[in-house]
């Protein structure tokens, strides 16, 4: 078992696809347990039962509509006629867009290239300092997975059998935190130098809503839509692709119809292997179940912690490790159903927890040496990684703060839901 453990992780280290290797692990578990292996193609189409599954691949379509299309210039141009007249009010016009748009695409790198080219080439005509525009836009691209509709918020909710609903609602405030944080850095670093790029001009304010008149709806569309009660998730994910498609394909024609199969063809890949990977995870870990294996994990645990404090605190260490070195989606299906038990034991709220998961998963992003986005960075921007790192830390340090905060004040996840 030791040696195939080890084979395991070997080939991992290779470069073989995380599913196989799951799937690997499942049957192996399952055929020393003498348990037959036609278990396994039973376990990984029970997703097929979960109704919610039907929104990831209609809200990843959006969000890649979205981003196919002049939509990120057009709320680019809305937010900085709304905040570009403060100064420093360019910085923050960036964070406000990049977790806006992070949020409907459940995708960073996505972010860090569509916006990249945008808000880059205008921070720097404005006189930001070169290392600090890098940093800001590395930093910022992880912004928005807190918010609605993030595919990460409704895969956690999926795994951990926990209301979709209520993670919406529970990561408002942190989000905001996490955006606060950066914004008041943002500010104090070019105390010295923010000039506004431009006086506030209401003609231009006018203009830009006229221009982002179709997606400034997209939020409360969502969101009202569920909260209201006349939208499941799933139909809101309905009403949101229908809604995004008609405007970017007729009303604003920034999509041709021609590229619709390409499109559909992107997205389809993110959610085919999002989905391949938890159906072998929901086989692997009904097998970890059988063997007790949550179990024999919280005596471990209990062994060596003391109380709620020392636990959230190990497990901030333990995420902000593994989002350096494992991506988002794998880590909440191979994870989540190994830490929701452990963390039930010292009363931690599973709505609380999905938001510590994800915060601390979106700043593994940015930690060194392998977060991911410092690679997208570095390659976007045509930098040294290295030069991405010294870019990037002190934004990291200030996020860890916020999510910090985050993980030891449970009432910001949990008081709007009281």
């Amino acid at each position: 078992m030791i040696l195939f453990g080890l084979l395991l992780a070997l080939l991992a280290l290779l470069g073989a696809p995380l599913f196989a290797i799951i799937a690997a692990s499942a049957m192996w578990g399952f055929y020393s347990s003498e348990i037959p292996l036609s278990v396994m193609g039973i376990e990984i189409f029970s997703i097929a039962e979960m109704p919610i599954l039907l929104a990831i691949p209609l809200f990843t379509f959006a969000g890649y509509v979205l981003s196919e299309s002049r939509a990120p210039a057009r709320l680019v141009r809305l937010t900085d006629a709304v905040l570009g007249w403060l100064p420093g009010g360019l910085a923050i016009v960036s964070i406000a867009a990049c977790a806006f748009f992070t949020a409907f695409t459940g995708a960073s790198g996505v972010t860090i290239i569509a916006l990249g080219a945008l808000l880059y080439p205008a921070l720097k005509q404005s006189g930001y300092a070169d290392r600090f525009n890098l940093g800001l836009i590395t930093a910022a691209g992880s912004l928005g997975l807190l918010f609605a509709p993030s595919l990460p918020l409704i895969l956690y909710g999926v795994v951990a059998s926990v209301s979709i609903d209520s993670l919406f609602i529970a990561g408002i405030l942190p989000g905001l935190l996490m955006m606060a944080a950066m914004s008041a850095w943002c500010l104090w670093v070019n105390r010295a130098n923010r000039q506004p790029v431009a006086n506030f001009s209401l003609a231009e304010l006018l203009s830009a809503l006229r221009e982002s008149v179709w997606e400034l709806p997209l939020p409360f569309v969502v969101l009202g839509g569920i909260y209201s009660g006349y939208f499941a998730v799933s139909e809101a994910a309905v009403v949101t692709a229908i809604y995004v498609l008609s405007v970017e394909l007729i009303i604003h024609r920034d999509i041709r119809l021609a590229q619709i199969p390409e499109i559909v063809r992107q997205s389809m890949l993110l959610v085919g292997g999002i989905l391949l990977i938890l159906g072998v995870s929901l086989a692997s870990t009904n097998y970890m179940i059988d063997a007790q294996v949550p179990e024999m994990l919280i005596g471990v645990v209990q062994e060596y912690v003391t109380g709620t404090t020392s636990f959230l605190l190990l497990l901030f260490c333990f995420l902000l490790v593994l989002g350096a070195i494992l991506d988002i989606f794998s880590a909440l299906v191979l994870v989540v159903p190994l830490i929701l038990p452990v963390a039930a034991q010292y009363g931690v709220d599973p709505i609380h927890l999905g938001i510590v998961f994800l915060a601390t998963m979106q700043l593994g992003y940015l930690t060194p040496p392998v977060g991911l986005n410092l690679f997208i960075a570095s390659y976007r921007f045509e930098r040294s990684i290295v030069e991405i790192y010294l870019a990037t830390f002190p934004f990291l340090l200030i996020l860890a703060a916020a999510v910090l905060l985050i993980t030891f004040w449970p009432d910001l996840s949990l008081m709007l839901l009281r």
